[in-house]
């Protein structure tokens, strides 16, 4: 090529969580069963949608206007319907206008980045999830910039590092949080969320708060919207449909604006972000006519809970097996559906190995692991994949220090759920034995 093809900053998009299935599908080629722990798909864990949902789906399939595109920022009615549910808040007040539907929030995380100016930086949570620390990271041609969650401290920020962190690092323009957290499982308190909030009217920033799992809490948890704390701070909450019914496969997630008025460089953006989806037409026209009828049914909250509840059961059997292992922090988890379980310092060293009884597959991680210099919670993480077959995603692959590695707490089936999990607990002792 007469010039370089490729920007700097897309060295910085990296997605183990997927990464990691080409890993396991070659060891599939070796007749090895594998359990899928990499991803939070329900769908995938015998999770069941309820016949009521399924005919809501069904009714809308017989109608010839879902098969075809919508207004590019989505169906009005539907925004509308969502507009009014924070309005009950009673804390942001917006329109349908404040509304814009993408195609999963992973199409709305690649926007927001995409308009900031290369200069200007989002400060988020590390642990990272992936999708939005490589997405920041790609567009500013560098790596992310992060605050720290203190798995000794329940996964919950240092606000006053947080503070010094935006302080002193002017080009900070905005700060991202997850709540509940991608992959940590912490819903933030209502005090720090409220830190956060000063924090960004200090120093003039706006927020991004990822809600895609605010709907799954459990152990007493509640996950505070954004917009119930906001005050008169510009901010934007990502919301969507794949966890909370679940669909995944919907691929329909949105953006509600909070404050645009406030500050003429915010509404700058958010123009840039609508001007983008005008020039494209929306795709997502089911699920967006589904929305108001599956979240407004009388028959939805009911059912909300009892899948929250089921999985504040299955985090309390995961803590049972694994929560007494002295060489690991263990936190239990209170929203989304994950749960990440830290190395202590000296768990990890180099040439640690667990038996494989069968010699290819001892050849095929071997050569997985032959970089000296590779993190060592990939390496566990490797050797637990070939010698049982469960897949997980090392720790330092969120953008972390750490070393660890996170798990889902999604299989329905409490036989399998122990066994996977006891077979987790033997390959980390006779790992961190050996």
């Amino acid at each position: 090529m007469r010039q370089k093809l490729l920007a700097d900053g897309a060295r910085e998009l990296e997605y183990e969580i997927r990464g990691i299935v080409k890993k396991a599908e070659e060891l599939q080629k070796y007749g090895k069963t594998i359990v899928w722990e990499n991803i939070g798909d329900p769908l995938q864990k015998n999770n069941t949608i309820p016949d009521w949902i399924k005919a809501t789906i069904q009714t809308l399939t017989g109608e010839d206007h879902s098969y075809g595109y919508c207004h590019s920022k989505g169906i009005l009615e539907t925004r509308q319907f969502l507009a009014d549910r924070t309005n009950q808040l009673n804390g942001a007040q917006i329109s349908a206008e404040d509304i814009l539907f993408f195609n999963g929030l992973g199409d709305a995380i690649a926007k927001v980045y995409q308009y900031l100016d290369v200069s200007s930086r989002v400060i988020g949570p590390s642990p990272a999830y992936s999708t939005h620390s490589s997405a920041e990271a790609a567009h500013a041609n560098k790596v992310p910039v992060t605050y720290k969650l203190d798995p000794s401290n329940g996964w919950l920020p240092d606000v006053a590092d947080l503070r010094l962190h935006v302080k002193y690092n002017p080009n900070i323009v905005g700060i991202l949080v997850i709540n509940p957290d991608n992959p940590t499982g912490m819903v933030y308190p209502l005090e720090i969320l409220q830190g956060i909030v000063d924090i960004a009217k200090e120093f003039n920033l706006f927020i991004i708060c990822d809600e895609i799992y605010g709907s799954i809490t459990y152990n007493g948890a509640v996950a505070h919207p954004l917009a119930e704390i906001i005050d008169a701070v510009p901010g934007i909450a990502m919301k969507g449909i794949s966890k909370e019914v679940p669909w995944p496969g919907s691929r329909c997630g949105w953006m509600e604006f909070y404050n645009r008025d406030k500050d003429p460089e915010f509404e700058r953006l958010v123009n840039a972000m609508y001007d983008a989806k005008m020039i494209e037409v929306c795709s997502t026209t089911l699920p967006q006519l589904a929305i108001p009828k599956i979240l407004g049914d009388e028959r939805f909250l009911p059912y909300r809970k009892d899948l929250n509840d089921k999985i504040g059961r299955r985090s309390k059997i995961i803590a049972s097996i694994l929560n007494e292992l002295d060489f690991v922090h263990f936190n239990e988890t209170y929203g989304a559906f994950y749960n990440t379980i830290v190395f202590k310092e000296e768990a990890l060293r180099s040439k640690q190995s667990i038996k494989i009884d069968d010699n290819e597959i001892v050849g095929l991680v071997e050569k997985w692991t032959q970089d000296e210099d590779m993190d060592f919670d990939k390496r566990f993480v490797y050797y637990l994949l070939a010698s049982t077959g469960i897949c997980v995603v090392p720790l330092s692959s969120f953008h972390s220090e750490l070393k660890g590695f996170r798990v889902t707490l999604l299989e329905e089936n409490e036989e399998t759920l122990v066994d996977t999990f006891t077979r987790i607990k033997d390959a980390l002792l006779e790992y961190c034995n050996s």
